[in-house]
């Protein structure tokens, strides 16, 4: 006979997971002992939180669910960040957790206990906030089936998280032979579908981008994850994509002479550096991609829910429905015309809208061009070429670049580094660039790199603030464990840079200053080569050597606490927009 963990482990394999990021305890461990015996690697780093985001940035980068599992109370604290992160920033992801039971003894309140009885803790009740979808299965067949659909569910539609909370008795039962209702293939039962805008719609999108004198395209990060989800030949019945939604919306541009702008969770969902590219819209985005939006006469809005930093906070100069025709294009009906009411709905997957665009129509203009190169002067400012010490965060923005090329992905931590990128760091093509912004947690950087180094093979350079940073610290440690080489790269003001810009006079916020942590004994303890960097000049050679070495490098950057992001970059909109489309 063979036991519900003996075979849920083999239906992960047969769903081709290759991770699972987790964290020994409770009655997961049922679990983890049978892996070993798989194909299936366990990638355990020092807490359930960094375990929660190296999942999201799995099933972010590649379309297939990460996988992290962990003991209930843990899943849902600790780890409940990357799940908050997969179902705001559509990254398909699977928890596999249990609610710790004591079998009778469940409703008497034992220690640990979260399956919701009086007395104890409601797993199910975070899991409902912070997924998709959730399922408590209490036999083998029920845990098995529950596991296909999870796996079903967090890649359908608009991705998220999903999780299975393992009931303590049904993981170590064996399973039935033959069962009523049965259990299907656990490939055919996970099989999904990509959905296709109708014929209608497109030509209305088609007839609307045609003829546009000022057509703008706004990319976000659906195009990101429809783009990752090629990767995972089950998607399409035929086993392939005739191309990514990154080659379609390159052909889209082309084809009806547009200028390309992104959000902040869609940079590098197209190359900045092309001569069509303006660079990321929003309140801390690029001023020369806010005007050419606010001059469009026809925007089409691309897997970007246009959210309220996208949106400069709906500035009435910005988006006008009232005069510019807006296409919206997003995989849930729901969010096209969310914010502001569209002419037109593309509903599907965004490589399959985009497509059927390309293919349909055409136009010319030489307005586009123009503008666009006009905007991405906006990527530069004496800053960036400054030779002082400490050194300017623009000037760091810049050294990252030029070590970037499409074998290279950044991973961007919330706070100003994020910013500082974001308007700074030109990516050179598609897929070089993600940051923390479905709910922007800090400490997202540090394990996203180690994910992405496993997920990828690429090579990848974590960017964060020394507050972001010393929360996953422990994640330096994680990639010397398991053989990667990420570039850990530390914006240090020895503060939490972004609040303690915020303040009217020094001191005025309480618990924003840091002492002066030596990072760089940290990283050798952890097995790395730390170093610390505090002249301008000395940073692009430490980037290529850590980028070329076999050992994971964290470079502990003295950046200028006086340069003021909120300053530099508030004239990027309000200073600036009004009068543009008159």
């Amino acid at each position: 006979m063979t036991t519900t963990a003996e075979a849920l482990v083999e239906t992960l394999a047969e769903l081709d997971v290759e991770y699972v990021f987790g964290y020994p305890g409770g009655r997961i461990i049922e679990l983890l002992e049978h892996l070993p015996r798989s194909e299936i690697d366990l990638v355990r780093p020092r807490d359930e939180r960094e375990a929660s985001v190296m999942a999201e940035t799995y099933g972010r980068l590649t379309g297939r669910p990460g996988v992290l599992a962990g003991q209930g109370p843990w899943i849902a604290s600790l780890g409940a960040i990357g799940q908050m992160e997969a179902k705001l920033g559509s990254s398909p992801m699977i928890a596999l957790t249990e609610a710790s039971e004591r079998g009778e003894y469940s409703t008497l309140a034992p220690y640990q206990q979260s399956r919701g009885d009086y007395g104890g803790l409601s797993l199910p009740d975070v899991l409902d906030g912070v997924t998709k979808e959730w399922w408590f299965p209490r036999t083998p067949i029920e845990t098995l089936r529950s596991t296909q659909l999870a796996f079903k569910h967090a890649v359908a539609g608009r991705p998220g998280p999903t999780a299975i909370v393992l009931d303590g008795n049904a993981i170590i039962d064996d399973v039935p032979a033959d069962p009523t209702p049965p259990l299907w293939d656990a490939g055919e039962q996970a099989r999904t579908w990509d959905g296709a805008p109708t014929d209608g719609d497109v030509a209305a999108a088609v007839e609307a981008l045609e003829a546009a004198e000022r057509p703008v395209i706004v990319a976000g990060n659906g195009v990101h994850a429809s783009a990752a989800r090629v990767s995972s030949p089950e998607r399409r019945s035929d086993g392939v994509h005739a191309a990514t939604a990154y080659d379609e919306l390159a052909a889209v541009a082309d084809a009806y002479d547009c200028v390309v702008v992104t959000s902040y969770l869609g940079k590098s969902t197209y190359p900045e550096t092309d001569e069509r590219a303006a660079g990321v819209v929003g309140s801390f985005g690029h001023e020369g991609a806010n005007r050419v939006v606010s001059e469009a006469d026809v925007l089409l809005v691309v897997g970007c829910r246009l959210n309220p930093m996208d949106t400069n906070w709906q500035a009435p100069e910005f988006i006008r429905p009232d005069e510019q025709t807006i296409v919206h294009a997003d995989v849930d009906t729901r969010n096209a015309g969310w914010v502001y009411p569209a002419d037109v709905g593309l509903i599907g997957d965004a490589a399959e809208s985009l497509a059927a665009l390309a293919e349909a129509g055409e136009a010319s203009n030489d307005w586009a061009r123009a503008r666009a190169a006009e905007a991405g002067d906006w990527f530069h400012a004496p800053e960036c070429e400054d030779d002082s010490a400490p050194i300017k965060p623009q000037r760091v923005a810049k050294e990252i670049e030029a070590v970037v090329d499409e074998e290279t992905i950044v991973t961007a931590d919330s706070g100003n580094n994020r910013f500082w990128l974001l308007y700074y760091l030109q990516t050179p093509a598609v897929r070089t660039y993600f940051g923390s912004g479905g709910v922007g947690g800090m400490g997202w950087a540090n394990p996203a790199a180690v994910s992405a180094a496993l997920a990828t093979g690429k090579d990848v350079i974590a960017v964060a603030g020394d507050g972001g940073f010393s929360m996953t610290m422990n994640s330096v440690e994680t990639a010397v464990e398991y053989g990667i080489a990420p570039t850990f790269v530390v914006l240090n003001d020895t503060s939490l840079g972004m609040v303690r810009q915020m303040q009217h006079d020094e001191g005025e916020i309480a618990g924003v200053e840091f002492h002066d942590t030596d990072f760089v004994r940290i990283a050798e303890a952890f097995g790395a080569v730390g170093r610390r960097v505090t002249e301008p000049d000395d940073l692009g050679g430490a980037l290529e050597e850590a980028k070329r070495a076999d050992t994971p490098h964290v470079l502990d950057v003295r950046i200028d606490r006086e340069e003021d992001m909120a300053e530099t970059l508030a004239s990027s909109f309000y200073e600036s927009v009004g009068g543009l489309h008159e």
